[in-house]
């Protein structure tokens, strides 16, 4: 039971944090979402791990499996989060390190772990059981620094997913410690949706989890140098572009994070709703792990009223792409990179693709020629039947918009 004089503080940082939660979330952008997610993990994490150390010290004798649970998973929680934000907001490298030994290096961190876990589990006196919960806690925190730092920018979604199970378990802890009903059964419900949405990502991606948690390769990989991409890319404008999505049939839209970042969402719903009303075939294509956050592209179709009957899944789309005339990408990279197929040595093999190069013709949107989030160059820039269209991307769909607006309304 709360002591009556502790109402009044108690309120207070209730209200200051529900207050700053209200002011942070409601000036984030759409496209700032997951490191706004991954910020809030750490947040998780690191209150879990001084709960646990604060119970322990006020009641050095109650719940020690709960104590070190709640310190170590709070920990890494945090520690991990923080880099996957230092990823996902562009301050730290994308790419995936790869230290000599990594694997040995997270067995040793693990091992250390469980011999703190299993000494502090037989009661030491309070000063011991104190250190081995700080042993615990920097060996945590190293392990979700080394391990968020070895996943590659490709498999940052399914990271996100996996932390925020962390969180739910943290919190699970938590609520034991605190004999909180509420809090126990919240962060199991937390933990168990984030672990199953977790392993559906990963049989999506051709991942297996304890490989991306690990260093982020799939078994296809053969740890070789990626093939040497040659050819010359061609380009073209937007009035070239108009005039296919006019005289195309049927046409399928890719969109990435780069259209999230751009905020085009508006301007190519509007592309899609006239050529529809025109009797043109227009349907997007989602890959599983589209944007930096599962659902991302989703809901930023439709935050724009896209239709939910033509956003198909990958799954659903991926034989489409063989009969279609015309092909837009917009924003999207990693998961149009025909290496996942035609390279084994790519850091991506195996993972599922949207085949668009399958398509009659395909146009790319991006800024410029670089690599996307995964650091992966893409061959089918330089496919014979695929023409880049670099620019802004919502400058470069409110031309699109215009030009197609302006040609039916003659």
């Amino acid at each position: 039971m709360i002591d009556s004089s502790q109402y009044l503080p108690w309120a207070a940082l209730t209200v200051t944090g529900g207050g700053l939660g209200y002011k942070v979330g409601g000036d984030v952008d759409l496209p700032d979402l997951p490191q706004l997610v991954a910020a809030f993990h750490s947040l998780v994490g690191v209150a879990a791990t001084a709960a646990s150390v604060a119970s322990y010290m006020n009641h050095p004798d109650h719940h020690l499996g709960a104590v070190f649970a709640g310190t170590y998973i709070g920990a890494i929680t945090f520690t991990g989060s923080m880099i996957a934000y230092g990823k996902l907001n562009g301050d730290l490298d994308s790419g995936a390190l790869a230290l000599p030994g990594q694997h040995q290096l997270n067995a040793g961190m693990g091992l250390a772990s469980l011999g703190c876990a299993g000494w502090f589990l037989t009661g030491p006196d309070p000063t011991t059981g104190l250190g081995l919960l700080v042993a615990a806690t920097g060996l945590s925190g190293a392990l979700g620094v080394h391990m968020t730092m070895s996943i590659g920018g490709a498999d940052m979604p399914v990271v996100i997913t996996v932390l925020n199970s962390y969180s739910g378990w943290a919190l699970c802890a938590e609520g034991f410690l605190l004999n909180n009903s509420m809090l126990t059964v919240i962060g199991a419900l937390v933990g168990s949706s984030g672990a199953i949405l977790s392993y559906i990502m990963c049989v999506a991606m051709n991942r297996d989890i304890a490989s991306v948690l690990t260093g982020g390769f799939t078994s296809d990989y053969q740890g070789g140098e990626a093939m040497v991409i040659e050819g010359e890319a061609t380009f073209t404008d937007a009035e070239e572009v108009t005039q296919m999505m006019i005289d195309a049939n049927s046409i399928i839209i890719v969109p990435g994070y780069g259209l999230a970042v751009a905020k085009g969402q508006y301007a190519i719903a509007d592309v899609v709703n006239q050529l529809r009303a025109e009797g043109t075939d227009v349907k997007f294509g989602i890959h599983p792990v589209a944007g930096r956050m599962p659902g991302q592209l989703n809901v930023l179709l439709a935050e724009a009223g896209v239709p939910y009957d033509v956003v198909m899944e990958m799954d659903e789309i991926n034989d489409d792409f063989g009969a279609t005339d015309l092909t837009l990408v917009v924003g999207a990279n990693d998961t149009v990179n025909s290496a996942a197929i035609e390279d084994p040595n790519s850091i991506i093999a195996g993972m599922p693709v949207l085949h668009v190069w399958n398509s009659g013709q395909v146009i790319v949107m991006k800024r410029s020629m670089g690599a996307g989030y995964a650091a992966v160059d893409n061959p089918i820039f330089f496919k014979d039947n695929t023409a880049m269209l670099l620019g802004d991307a919502k400058a470069t769909l409110e031309v699109l918009k215009t030009n197609v607006a302006n040609h039916y309304s003659n």
